[in-house]
């Protein structure tokens, strides 16, 4: 077994019908409670991999919630958007994160965000830009997040003998 999913959060905070709460609270809780699931401290994360969806009001959204959990170490914790390469496949979009999450875990390579030439001020985190980068990654966070506030996070975790 390569690794196995510790923990899940969902949340629904219902903000509006297409655009997630400004300051990610939705988003924000469905991270903290898959790792509380998971007895995972947000230190011990070693990756996200965001949902990413090149908007605006969602990616600042997402920037504020990584923020909220993180704290000050939220600019040592690469994010990553498997979106800049695939596209947002809806419904599909979640199972493709978890399998490139799998395979960071694997081959301790982290994607890049492609295509990424200048960050919109607020969103001033570590986004992988336009280069894959070697990491030892042990720990990550997959989120998934939809119309209507709906959440969904899973922490996946590398699996030791």
């Amino acid at each position: 077994m390569c690794g196995g999913r510790p923990g899940s959060g969902a949340t629904s905070d219902a903000y509006h019908i297409v655009a997630s709460h400004p300051e990610g609270i939705g988003a924000y809780n469905a991270m903290r409670l898959a790792l509380q699931e998971a007895a995972i401290r947000p230190e011990d994360v070693d990756v996200v991999s965001a949902h990413a969806t090149s908007t605006e009001v969602g990616d600042k959204s997402e920037t504020q919630a990584i923020k909220r959990l993180f704290g000050d170490a939220a600019y040592r914790v690469p994010v990553t958007a498997n979106k800049s390469m695939l596209g947002h496949m809806f419904g599909a979009s979640g199972g493709a994160q978890a399998i490139a999450l799998v395979q960071m875990l694997l081959e301790g390579v982290i994607p890049p965000t492609i295509n990424l030439r200048e960050a919109d001020p607020d969103c001033d985190l570590d986004y992988v830009p336009n280069t894959a980068r070697t990491a030892e990654v042990k720990v990550g966070i997959s989120n998934s997040f939809g119309f209507g506030g709906h959440n969904a996070v899973i922490v996946l975790k590398r699996f030791e003998a």
